[in-house]
């Protein structure tokens, strides 16, 4: 899948208030993050990642260098873009890409506009695999699997772990807010790891990057 890469640095502020209030309430937040062992994230509305723990960078170790796309700058970016993503998120395109693509596209009918969600629709637009499967891929999967699967609370899905320990495995996906991220708008992710490893084959496609022409789980354009 050849990869189009944006380019260039973050060009619209953070949406987080850079007050004192906040900062002090995210240090506090961070120490309590990294006091959990699943690999944990606090991102705003346009998936930008304001705090990350431990076992979620150490998941993300072997990505190589991005611009634009890295776990820990942009999630929604890093899934979409990185050439590296399907290396570490099992069945990426299914179980990941089409998920957060449909999300997004909920997010921007939602929100007023916005400069860094217009950002991101660009970015999409001028890739066109992903830009498929945004117009096209995102509503024929809905209708399929219903409008629900866009939601990202309590669903499954696969990982390929870099510690052997964990190796392809599954996680869930767990959503939730304080009081004090919600006004800031923001939410937190924490992704479950399962105990129950997966087949040895779903281990194979590790180190597979971005090859194709199109997503395969979307149809080929005429």
């Amino acid at each position: 899948m050849a990869h189009q890469a944006a380019g260039g640095q973050r060009q619209v502020p953070r949406l987080v208030p850079d007050t004192p209030e906040a900062r002090a309430y995210l240090a506090d937040y961070a120490a309590f993050l990294e006091a959990v062992p699943f690999p944990s994230l606090v991102v705003d509305r346009r998936w930008d990642v304001l705090l990350s723990n431990g076992p979620f960078r150490s998941l993300f170790r072997q990505v190589e260098a991005h611009p634009t796309a890295m776990p820990d700058d942009n999630f929604l970016r890093f899934v979409l873009f990185h050439p590296d993503a399907a290396t570490v998120l099992g069945e990426h395109e299914a179980s990941w890409c089409l998920p957060m693509l449909a999300h997004f596209a909920r997010t921007v009918e939602r929100c007023a506009p916005d400069p860094g969600l217009q950002a991101i629709r660009r970015e999409i637009e001028q890739d066109p695999i992903m830009e498929v499967a945004y117009r096209h891929g995102v509503p024929h999967w809905l209708r399929v699997v219903g409008e629900g699967a866009a939601e990202h609370d309590g669903s499954v899905r696969p990982l390929i772990h870099p510690d052997p320990r964990w190796g392809a495995t599954d996680c869930r996906i767990v959503v939730e807010t304080t009081p004090t991220l919600d006004d800031l708008g923001c939410t937190r992710l924490t992704l479950v790891l399962r105990d129950a490893r997966r087949p040895a084959a779903a281990a194979r496609g590790r180190g597979a990057r971005r090859g194709a022409t199109h997503l395969r789980v979307v149809p080929a354009a005429d």
